[in-house]
């Protein structure tokens, strides 16, 4: 962790979307603890995914997309949350497979221009009955085409 974030480039590719950081998400030492980055990156993607018409009502049969399980997560903390209050979270595809994909993301200020946290997180989408790979819908991947990140 170095002790000033990162500059973040324009946004150039993906969206971005607030974020909150509440009291009880500090931890004893007054910093955004660990564990809920990805929680909050989580909340964001469900947030996104939703608009795009990609929700989830707790019906793993009926869930489609959403049926699927994280394979893999990395994260690095580049400077420390300090303080509760309005954040933001910038999406974005890496790739968009057949049966999975890997998104990027960072944890950064309300406007995007610094970053305290990036990472990368792997998506398998699954059928609901047998929990092995499945195919992305065409839906699906017609909507996530919008977020990958051309090699810019």
């Amino acid at each position: 962790m170095t002790a000033e974030a990162l500059a973040a480039p324009v946004l150039t590719h993906g969206r971005l979307l607030p974020v909150t950081v509440h009291f009880d998400d500090l931890d004893a030492l007054g910093l955004l603890h660990n564990a809920r980055y990805p929680v909050l990156v989580e909340r964001a993607w469900t947030a996104l995914w939703s608009e795009l018409g990609f929700g989830f009502d707790g019906d793993w049969e009926a869930a489609g997309d959403a049926c699927n399980a994280v394979k893999e997560l990395r994260i690095t903390y580049d400077a420390p949350v300090v303080r509760p209050g309005a954040y933001a979270v910038h999406l974005w595809l890496e790739r968009l497979g057949t049966t999975g994909l890997t998104y990027g993301f960072r944890f950064c200020s309300d406007d995007g221009a610094v970053t305290y946290a990036h990472g990368t997180r792997v998506l398998v989408r699954l059928d609901a009955t047998t929990l092995r790979p499945a195919p992305w819908s065409d839906a699906f991947r017609s909507a996530g085409r919008g977020l990958l990140r051309s090699a810019d």
